[in-house]
């Protein structure tokens, strides 16, 4: 049974994807995650539940180390016929942080790394493994599009080069806040995730590269970073009526967890590599992203600034896009 790696997918959105993944779609999975007592916890449940195989992977993607050794092992369960080829690989986890900058290990901001930095070295170390018809989706934010209610809200960075927001704040200079790190991360994500396309669909190979808009959900581990008077007010009635009125993209946790599992398997998804979808109000739609994320000058320098800052090696570069 073909197999899919979900980072962050025991909770929130992510565990709503795995549910469905599992009952509907009868997949096996590999949570990969920081936790892996609550894995574990969840894998358990997922095996009684739906009869499937669950492996577990510590990997924490704020790591470029963490994730280059969340990948071995993954590597060896494939090598030694313990799971299946790789149908999908889902990037779902992320962070949205709050207070002052705050680095990795490698030296690089913590949004940053987390949200693009690390998913980008899983997704090049693991390309090659992916089935030919296989999907790659990256969970995104609508706050990247600095034209909607969304991105208003927080802003993006539109001049600084991934070099410079791996960066941010060192040498003395005024960090940008976390709220438009944020944004500006996802925008990355985006970005690459076209880049990807272009770049699969001109060496003719099939894989699908996709970004998906979850909108707006409380209820998941988003704001865990946030003052608890702020967690409770964005999960109140109130907030949602406020931020649906002012035009914000809202989602749902088991609706968006389930739309992200759609767009990482369903046949009505065949073709969807290139695009942005999102999940808004109850509807599953596709839609047009920020107008700076088709700027094809600006992808190309982000995925070469990307490759440095990963340290990926010649030897490590897929061959599906040589």
């Amino acid at each position: 049974m073909p197999t899919i790696l979900i980072t962050g997918g025991h909770s929130g959105i992510g565990a709503e994807c795995s549910k469905l993944l599992a009952s509907k779609y009868h997949f096996n999975l590999i949570l990969a995650g920081r936790s892996p007592e609550k894995m574990e916890t969840f894998a358990t449940e997922l095996r009684k539940s739906y009869g499937i195989k669950v492996n577990v992977l510590n990997m924490d993607t704020s790591s470029l180390a963490s994730v280059r050794a969340g990948v071995d092992e993954c590597l060896k369960l494939l090598n030694n016929d313990e799971i299946d080829s790789l149908q999908a690989i889902i990037c779902n986890a992320g962070v949205r942080l709050n207070g002052k900058v705050s680095y990795t290990e490698d030296g690089y901001e913590t949004t940053y790394a987390t949200n693009y930095l690390g998913h980008v070295l899983l997704v090049e170390l693991l390309m090659d493994r992916v089935a030919e018809n296989g999907r790659i989706v990256f969970t995104t934010s609508g706050t990247h599009d600095p034209d909607t209610a969304d991105g208003k809200m927080m802003g993006i960075a539109d001049k600084e080069t991934a070099i410079e927001l791996a960066n941010m704040g060192k040498n003395n200079t005024k960090p940008i806040s976390l709220g438009k790190m944020y944004a500006t991360s996802k925008l990355d994500m985006i970005q690459y995730a076209y880049e990807l396309d272009r770049r699969l669909k001109n060496a003719g190979t099939s894989l699908s590269s996709i970004a998906y808009d979850p909108g707006a959900t409380s209820g998941t581990g988003f704001l865990r970073s946030m003052p608890k008077p702020v967690q409770w007010l964005a999960g109140s009635s109130l907030m949602h009526w406020i931020m649906k009125r002012n035009g914000v993209t809202m989602g749902d946790v088991i609706f968006s967890g389930k739309s992200l599992a759609k767009v990482a398997v369903d046949l009505a998804y065949a073709n969807g590599s290139g695009k942005y979808f999102q999940s808004n109000d109850g509807k599953l739609i596709e839609r047009r992203s920020s107008k700076l994320s088709y700027d094809k000058q600006r992808a190309e320098k982000l995925w070469n600034d990307t490759k440095t800052l990963i340290h990926l090696q010649p030897n490590e570069e897929s061959k599906k896009i040589r």
